[in-house]
């Protein structure tokens, strides 16, 4: 390099969050968002056998959790299927926010986030039962229902619609 050159300027920014770094452009990044008015809540109670090495409660445990969310709520659904309509889980979302320890009782919250011809996409959180701040898990799960005779979508429930609807 001759007297004359100088040294190429050096580049500096500042370091990016990972969240940041893998967010596309103009997007804001996803934060834990608070629940649309809940559809239903379900009671759960940690059970010593949830826990996994780490004592805490094993992620696989969630989805558990979720189901049973479901089922519970289903229970006071009436008509949300027969022998020609029957919900599948087609897809299934969770972001773990906080491990669950021993002792805990749990709600989970279920809300709707969209309705479909024959799909529901069902909106979850999981909360400390005594401190609705205390976020453990939130995502989304989306139920199709099909005909268990030849596995195609079949309409979703009216059940289903009117106990999704918003009432306020």
């Amino acid at each position: 390099m001759s007297s004359t050159q100088t040294a190429p300027e050096k580049r500096t920014r500042a370091r990016k969050t990972a969240a940041q770094d893998s967010a596309p452009v103009g997007e804001a990044i996803e934060t834990p968002r608070a629940s649309p008015r809940a559809l239903f809540v379900a009671p759960i109670g940690v059970r010593w056998r949830d826990l996994d090495a780490f004592n805490h409660v094993n992620n696989a445990n969630y989805l558990t959790y979720l189901e049973e969310a479901r089922l519970q709520w289903l229970r006071h659904v009436p008509g949300w299927f027969d022998e020609h309509s029957m919900p599948v889980l087609a897809a299934s979302e969770i972001n773990y926010r906080r491990p669950i320890e021993w002792p805990a009782q749990l709600h989970v919250e279920l809300s709707c986030e969209r309705l479909g011809n024959s799909s529901i996409t069902l909106a979850h959180r999981i909360v400390d039962a005594n401190d609705a701040s205390c976020l453990y898990s939130d995502g989304k799960v989306v139920m199709v229902w099909m005909d268990p005779t030849t596995g195609k979508p079949v309409a979703l429930p009216q059940a289903i619609r009117d106990a999704a609807e918003p009432t306020a």
